[in-house]
């Protein structure tokens, strides 16, 4: 972050004193970026594909990331069941002996989340064997879509850019990039649906009302909450513009865009709740609503008040719930420490989406408004990106817990913002020189310096914080000692059973997940159980009597395998 910072000076040290350094070059590849971005339906094909490639040319140095909190093992048993043929899973006998974070066990065993990250999972594993594939597509979708969004509203040029600083910002080495959460998916969702809206502003096509449909589904299907509040801005605009229309065109806009949204939608609501009622027996209960219900204190939102505590069995569950949780609730009662949680997500949110090189337009662009600057002069969509953009913050703001990829369906207005803001100091002039110019150019051009040197940096022997991966951009893989452990019982002959001897850290943040298993537990090579004790082991040994039973005793990274003492 200092180099990146550093590099950021240095461009604005030169964009004043020799602002004309290298345009040669540079216009050389603007030619070649304007004629490409012409050419609308490749351009979006080749950000896609670079997207893909990008990432698999770093494997040696960024290999595929291992699952290591939570979440991501719950969305791997989604794109299990997915796999397996059933949108859900019977509750398993034994369930007490296997709860865990992010899972619900009645009345089916199934993942909280919605289907959408689950999709693109099990998409990978059905092409190439892999989840992590499924993750590759999922970016590759990500910055054509965001690609695609930028037409709508841009010149080509402009938004071929922007898929290009998308695919160096996120598809690299972002946490989106070396993880199982799947905000690309997210941010995605929320790029076709604000594409959709200037082209269906100007030409009227049921085409671009399904695109804005799709992109619904999705959102409502990946982060619900944070989609709505991206969809609500747009809805308000859809509708101002239809209010405008009058006569035929009124007609024509009621038969071409307000019927088709309609269907769309109401075919979404229908398969969304079809999948609720798979999982949870109610239609209008989401599988994360009944997660909550059984285990959560803390609730989503700062205006809620804490649940009742339930009776937890295994200590692990407790730690998250509680000690993790709730703390973070009860930090939100004190207004200081609102105030100063806040300033550190902010902090967090500006790092991930912007940081430096992406934060340089925006700064640039405010300092160079001019003298007298009215709110009217600015135009509409620009004004439209800044109030959809302060309801999605405001959104975030009044949620409990937060972390970069919940805003993952702004990331559409994030970007659409930076090149705004690129155009307009792109303008610019200090004393008759084209200091603007430079700016604009400067800020690709720190994105590939920095995308090289993260390339590079095992080779320097540069030192990189695997911590890194909750707070900042520049992130590589942890790997969870789950992963060993269970390399290590793999190598076994025959099917093994675990039982986890869980030592509480009282730790302030999620620890690594332990007791995760497949959707089919009974034919898994190897299940994961909590220790519950000599009698309640008993139990479920006998229940697995043809295992090879093991006890794993999990002390955050020290952790030790046996075999299990059978008395």
């Amino acid at each position: 972050m200092l180099i990146e910072f550093g590099l950021v000076v240095v461009a604005l040290a030169l964009a004043f004193s020799c602002p004309t350094l290298g345009s040669d070059w540079f216009r050389a590849i603007e030619s070649s970026f304007a004629k490409l971005g012409r050419n609308q339906g490749l351009s979006v094909l080749v950000v896609g594909l670079a997207a893909l490639a990008a990432r698999a040319a770093v494997l040696k140095i960024l290999p595929v990331p291992q699952p290591y909190v939570t979440d991501e093992f719950s969305q791997l048993l989604l794109a299990d069941t997915l796999l397996q043929g059933r949108l859900a899973n019977p509750t398993h006998p034994m369930w007490i002996h296997f709860e865990t974070p992010q899972v619900i066990m009645h009345p089916t065993y199934a993942s909280m989340y919605p289907p959408a990250q689950g999709v693109f999972l099990a998409l990978g594993r059905a092409i190439a064997g892999h989840p992590f594939v499924g993750v590759l597509i999922s970016l590759g979708f990500m910055c054509a879509a965001l690609c695609w969004m930028l037409q709508g509203w841009m010149a080509p040029g402009w938004a071929l850019l922007g898929g290009f600083l998308a695919v160096m910002h996120f598809a690299v080495f972002s946490y989106w990039a070396n993880s199982y959460w799947g905000a690309p998916v997210a941010a995605a969702g929320g790029a076709l649906v604000l594409g959709a809206l200037p082209r269906i502003i100007r030409r009227v096509y049921w085409g671009d009302v399904v695109v804005m449909g799709l992109g619904l589904a999705i959102l409502a299907n990946s982060r619900p909450y944070e989609g709505f509040i991206l969809a609500l801005p747009v809805a308000i605009a859809l509708f101002a513009w239809l209010f405008k229309q009058n006569g035929m065109k009124l007609r024509t806009s009621i038969r071409h865009v307000v019927v088709p949204l309609v269907l769309v939608v109401l075919a979404s609501a229908l398969a969304t709740g079809y999948y609720c009622w798979r999982v949870t027996g109610n239609p209008l209960r989401m599988p994360q609503q009944v997660d909550r219900d059984t285990y959560a204190v803390a609730p989503y939102f700062l205006w809620q008040h804490p649940r009742p505590i339930p009776a937890y069995r295994h200590e692990a569950m407790r730690e998250l719930y509680i000690n993790y949780e709730l703390g973070v609730y009860n930090d939100t009662r004190s207004l200081s420490k609102l105030i100063a949680l806040w300033m550190i997500r902010s902090a967090s949110f500006l790092l991930f989406y912007l940081g430096p090189a992406l934060g340089l337009p925006l700064v640039m662009a405010v300092a160079v408004l001019p003298y007298g600057f009215r709110w009217g002069t600015i135009q509409w969509p620009v004004r439209f990106f800044l109030l959809a953009s302060a309801i999605s913050i405001a959104g975030l703001g009044i949620e409990v817990f937060f972390s970069p990829h919940y805003a993952a369906p702004m990331t559409c207005l994030i970007l659409v913002l930076v090149l705004s803001a690129m155009r307009q100091v792109r303008k610019w002039q200090w004393h008759g020189r084209p200091v603007g110019v430079f700016l604009t150019r400067a800020v690709p051009l720190i994105c590939v310096q920095m995308l090289l040197l993260r390339a590079v940096a095992p080779a320097l022997h540069l030192s990189s914080n695997a911590k890194q991966l909750w707070t900042a951009y520049n992130a590589k893989p942890i790997k969870s000692p789950h992963i060993d452990i269970e390399s290590e019982l793999q190598s076994q002959p025959g099917d093994q059973l675990a039982i986890v001897r869980y030592n509480s850290s009282g730790a302030s943040s999620p620890q690594p997940g332990w007791v995760y298993n497949q959707a089919n537990i009974d034919q898994a090579k190897i299940v994961w159980a909590w220790d519950m004790g000599p009698a309640e082991n008993r139990e479920l040994i006998e229940y697995f009597k043809n295992r090879h039973v093991w006890l794993v005793e999990a002390n955050g990274e020290a952790t030790h395998v046996s075999p299990y003492p059978i008395r």
